[in-house]
């Protein structure tokens, strides 16, 4: 491929793979949190990384003030990438600030917070809900999803009536048992109770169907989230005004209501997200694959599960190592994150802190991006990449 426009760019955000806490942590009760270096710590031997390695994952904690090392993940003496950190500007730890923010926009004030009750939903709210869903409500509460699962599955299952609840981010979850709640009554619920929290602000809600009996509920693969509108045009759109085509993996087209977006592979694990990439890849000719592997989040950081996280990120760097060979020195891949949530940490909920920024490009010498400031350079960079106008926000670097 010559440098003819024909220019692909791969953006992966491993959801949740943060690499050590932010300046304003403590402001979020996050002092200390440190998702990748405590994995690494905690996990026998350290994290077996070589293709992350080998791109230069481990050369990023020096360039943090209190960075950690990353156990497992020694500096490469040659890095394969560009390798940098980027702090968060945005008000808010959650994914849709995050991914936002790494499209271009700055999110202040941040989204609304439901207090962790109970109740925590307004009693407006839940008559609203419960009249136009036909279903009662219960939960009302901050909880992990699993748990609240356990707790309330039993009482759903009698009654019909939707487990609703929120956590630390700005978020409406409904749980439902696909056997008592089919998948179309669960989505338009959540449709509902998308209009009713649009005034107050609230990030996401997010369909939550599962499916066992009591002691063996699993959480199935058709999670929906249902966003926010983005008050402003994101470096998506600004690339489909341009005509460069944008394609989504994973919940991208939630986060970002499919603006910019010409095609979307909705997946529900990252290992179907990595199919998908594959797949797209492919296809495309040019224009930006945008993908979230979620498996890090939500099956382990969440559960606080150290093992599974390592090794989900184990499996994701042997995927790399099979995909990066099929890049072409015109194609660009960028490993980012949206957050952090650190599974040694306390609680079930997000961390602040810095996230990883790796781009790699095929024979392009690699340097040091420092520290970002703004998850919004990631957009800023696309845009020069592509020969846009300059945003309004960040500093691109050269990709």
């Amino acid at each position: 491929m010559s440098d003819d426009g024909l220019r692909r760019v791969v953006l992966i955000v491993l959801d949740s793979v943060g690499i050590g806490e932010a300046p304003d942590a403590a402001e979020y009760g996050d002092a200390g949190a440190a998702t990748l270096p405590h994995i690494g710590r905690d996990v026998p031997g350290g994290l077996r990384l070589p293709v992350l390695q080998s791109l230069g994952l481990g050369n990023i904690p020096a360039l943090i003030p209190s960075g950690l090392p990353i156990p497992g993940v020694e500096p490469a003496r040659r890095p394969m990438a560009s390798y940098g950190a980027m702090r968060e500007r945005s008000q808010g730890k959650d994914t849709i600030t995050g991914h936002w923010e790494i499209a271009g926009l700055l999110l202040r004030p941040g989204f609304h917070l439901f207090p962790p009750g109970p109740p925590s939903f307004p009693p407006a709210l839940v008559r609203k809900f419960e009249s136009a869903t036909g279903r009662r409500l219960i939960g009302n509460k901050a909880a992990g999803g699993t748990q609240i699962i356990e707790e309330l599955g039993p009482e759903h299952l009698r009654s019909g009536a939707l487990i609703c609840y929120t956590s630390a981010d700005s978020v409406f979850q409904i749980a439902a048992h696909v056997e008592i709640v089919p998948l179309p009554e669960l989505y338009r619920a959540c449709e509902i109770a998308r209009g009713l929290c649009n005034p107050l602000r609230v990030g996401r809600v997010i369909a939550r169907p599962f499916r066992g009996t009591p002691g063996a509920f699993e959480r199935t693969p058709d999670r929906r989230d249902y966003a926010y509108e983005p008050p402003e045009a994101t470096v998506l759109e600004r690339l489909q005004q341009a005509g460069v085509p944008v394609y989504g993996v994973g919940k991208i087209e939630d986060i970002f209501l499919r603006r910019g977006i010409v095609e979307s592979i909705h997946s529900g694990s990252t290992v179907a997200s990595q199919a998908a990439v594959e797949a797209l890849f492919v296809k495309m000719n040019s224009g930006l694959l945008f993908a979230n592997f979620i498996d890090f989040d939500m099956q382990f950081g969440h559960r606080r599960d150290v093992a599974g996280y390592a090794r989900a990120l184990e499996q994701a760097d042997a995927w790399l190592g099979r995909f990066l060979p099929r890049m072409t020195p015109n194609d660009t891949l960028i490993l980012t994150a949206d957050h952090g949530n650190d599974p040694t940490f306390r609680g079930t909920d997000h961390t602040r802190e810095y996230v990883p920024l790796l781009a790699h490009r095929p024979g392009r010498p690699a340097r040091s991006l420092g520290i970002r400031d703004g998850f919004y350079d990631v957009a800023a960079a696309l845009a020069a990449h592509f020969r846009l106008p300059p945003l309004s926000r960040g500093q691109p670097f050269v990709l």
